[in-house]
């Protein structure tokens, strides 16, 4: 944030150890001579913003010149980078609100966040690092509205799951034409393991990673990627994470292998330390969400004036481990008791006109079993009924506003109503479900599979199915949700056509009172 000039020896000296120390607007841009930059380009890994407020928002660069070296530092070495921030109002610079300087440290893989304050609200902003003679591409974020400010339009995607050697991020070169307040992205960033191949990949990611080095190597493998790139540097982000960013199939200290009566925690609480470490590093996020060893603050709110409100949740760290012979039992949590607190305090408090709860796993009730049989996914809230059903009873009770659960995991497309009664078809809906396909996460898909006339049929709140790759893009006005399942014909193959699949629309129902 703005504030009195500070030095470069200050900086160097540790005082700036926050992630952003700002100068003073008058201050030129760094030279070289004040720096110890690369020899060679160290934006290698693109730009990003996020986490966007009223006045302002988060920018993040990572200096690697050599993305991809084994030892996870990027190329850079041990000593600390001093890197030059603008922002401003036009592409060209003309119109420079807001520069400063932040020290990009070895032991943050050199990353920087810069949390940038005094912006105008709702306005287009342009941005750039500058290490030494070398200079980053140019941004573009967008401010949110003023608190309380009429919005007629908020227009954002909804991404998840997107597995490197699946395919190709076709779906983020469609995803930079659109016109976006904001991306939400809801888990799998990376994957840890990689399962499948396909040739045409550069930089394919090899083995299982589980160090900090690992996890650092496996993010900017992703980051090179140039559609992945643009879509970071389009619009502001805002990022959750899901189990493949640590493990597959984790929960809260528990790993997948390690669910034995004997197993130590404390092992994989190391390894959910590094993964964490290296996702905030590589993320434009917030001093609040850096972690402190396995823990991080990652549910939070962002508001977009008088029209939507979206609670990014988080359905790892707190969870009880899988056990579907007690997802009725009320003991067990998704969410963690300080989580849901904070949850249901902000649903029951004053709202905007939508509020999107922005998560990970299936909400809504799905029976996966044709016939009479019930098969329930034990990862999906259905392996915690209780507390599920307790947060649909709390939208009623507390009569939030329209709300509307985005959701991500499944790598496919749907649509689905959240009733009262999920054994009553006839019961009124609560909230609607709309479920974002895989950016890439299972390869090339089809509208439908073989089985899915039998799961529509056994789940007839299901409202939209499709199993192509994609994103899903939502354009909110005060009288309606607009839903767009955006399609990619195939990932494996470079710049397949992208399409509109199904349209949903969430008409809004007036306030209670």
């Amino acid at each position: 944030m703005s504030g009195a000039p500070v030095s470069r020896r200050t900086l160097l000296g540790g005082a700036a150890a926050l992630t952003g120390a700002a100068v003073a607007l008058g201050a030129p841009w760094v030279s070289a001579a004040d720096a110890a930059p690369p020899r060679t380009d160290p934006f290698t890994l693109g730009v990003a913003s996020g986490d966007p407020a009223p006045d302002g928002v988060a920018l993040w660069a990572r200096l690697a010149p050599e993305p991809l070296a084994p030892d996870g530092r990027g190329g850079m070495g041990d000593r600390p980078v001093l890197v030059a921030w603008e922002v401003a109002e036009d592409a060209a610079f003309g119109r420079v609100v807001a520069r400063g300087s932040v020290v990009a440290r070895p032991e943050d893989a050199h990353a920087v966040h810069v949390e940038v304050g005094g912006l105008r609200p709702r306005a287009d902003h342009f941005y750039r690092f500058r290490a030494g003679s070398a200079v980053s591409p140019t941004g573009r974020t967008r401010t949110a509205p003023a608190p309380g400010a009429r919005v007629d339009r908020f227009a954002l995607a909804s991404a998840s799951c997107q597995c490197r050697q699946d395919g190709f991020y076709t779906a983020y070169a469609a995803m930079v034409r659109d016109d976006l307040d904001l991306v939400v992205f809801l888990g799998d960033y990376i994957y840890e393991s990689p399962a499948t191949d396909f040739a045409g990949r550069d930089h394919q990611p090899a083995g299982e990673v589980s160090t900090l080095a690992g996890y650092r190597v496996r993010h900017a493998q992703y980051r090179t990627d140039p559609d992945l790139q643009a879509a970071h540097a389009a619009f502001p982000w805002a990022v959750t994470l899901d189990d493949h960013d640590v493990e597959n199939n984790w929960a809260g200290d528990v790993s997948q292998r390690d669910r034995e009566p004997d197993a130590d925690p404390a092992v994989f609480r190391r390894r959910r330390a590094d993964a964490l470490r290296a996702f905030w590093e590589h993320m434009p996020l917030r001093r609040p969400q850096r972690p402190d060893g396995p823990a991080m603050l990652a549910h939070r709110r962002l508001t977009f004036g008088d029209l939507v409100d979206v609670h990014l949740l988080d359905t790892r760290q707190h969870r009880s481990d899988q056990d579907p012979a007690r997802a009725r039992d009320p003991a067990r949590t998704m969410l963690g008791a300080a989580q849901r607190a904070w949850l249901w305090g902000g649903l029951a408090g004053p709202t905007a006109r939508w509020n999107a709860l922005a998560q990970q796993v299936f909400f809504a009730p799905r029976d996966l079993a044709a016939g009479p049989t019930i098969a329930l996914d034990e990862e999906s809230w259905d392996g915690y009924a209780a507390e599920r059903d307790a947060l649909r009873d709390h939208l009623v009770a507390a009569r939030t506003s329209n709300p509307v659960i985005l959701t991500g995991d499944v790598h496919a497309h749907h649509a689905a109503d959240v009733l009262a009664d999920p054994t009553d078809p006839a019961s009124p809906r609560v909230a609607t479900e709309l479920v974002t396909s895989s950016i890439t996460s299972g390869g090339d898909g089809g509208p439908r599979g073989p089985g899915d006339a039998a799961l529509l049929a056994a789940n007839p709140h299901l409202r939209v199915l499709d199993r192509r790759r994609g994103y899903l893009r939502s354009t909110v006005t005060p009288r309606e949700w607009r839903a767009d399942f955006r399609v990619v014909d195939r990932v494996t193959v470079r710049g397949a056509p992208v399409r509109t699949a199904a349209t949903f629309v969430v008409p809004e129902v007036p306030t209670r009172t």
